[in-house]
């Protein structure tokens, strides 16, 4: 599991946003795979302690964030290698717009899965690291995937003025978006490629995940 190691977001005025990833994606998403018998390893680019999204404390998952170890010492994502592990999960937060976007390290790594037949699954603004994986001649390694990723209408009501669309960028480099209706549970599955759309859906993505591991 890939987590953002962002603290800021810089808006599309010029400001800075305090974010980092969203307690409940990460949180439920641990809990739910490794009920299911899955070993989960916590990774953030240079292996920083991540930061939780204070947005998204609101006492269901305050105490599950301090108690949860993996987030005190994660591995370090340029260390990991694909043939190492059966998965790839990026749960979300506005920090993946920040780090996750553009790691280099990510982008190989999420290759390597894909093109071993390994699952990717990314959750909420957890795709953004999906836009990472643009191969050396310039062709997106899920073009033509069908997937779900936070919307631009979740956006706009959710009131930050992000810097770039995620939606907006996975469709030019030729995802297809399957988009539910605004904080629906919504799973999309297309291959080895799962993906959700929300907060809402970080239960039901992880039972998918599981379930194809299994």
């Amino acid at each position: 599991m890939v987590v953002t190691g962002a603290d800021s977001l810089t808006l599309a005025d010029g400001s800075s946003h305090p974010t980092g990833y969203w307690a409940e994606e990460v949180v439920e998403s641990v809990r739910v795979l490794r009920e299911a018998g899955i070993e989960v390893t916590l990774a953030t680019p240079g292996g920083v302690v991540p930061t939780v999204d204070k947005a998204s404390l609101d006492g269901r998952f305050d105490d599950a964030v301090t108690s949860l170890e993996d987030l005190r010492a994660p591995a370090v994502l340029s260390g990991l290698k694909a043939a190492d592990f059966d998965a790839i999960y990026l749960p979300g937060g506005h920090g993946p717009m920040a780090d996750l976007a553009s790691d280099t390290s990510l982008g190989t790594l999420l290759a390597d899965f894909h093109d071993n037949g390994k699952l990717v699954a990314a959750l909420c603004h957890g795709p953004a690291g999906l836009l990472s994986a643009v191969r050396a001649d310039g062709t997106f390694v899920f073009a033509g995937k069908e997937m779900a990723v936070f919307s631009d209408e979740e956006e706009r009501q959710g009131g930050l003025n992000v810097p770039y669309s995620v939606a907006g960028r996975l469709t030019e480099l030729g995802a297809r978006l399957s988009t539910g209706e605004p904080w629906s549970s919504t799973v999309v599955v297309d291959g080895n490629l799962v993906t959700g759309q929300n907060p809402q859906s970080s239960v039901a993505t992880a039972e998918r995940v599981a379930a194809l591991l299994a």
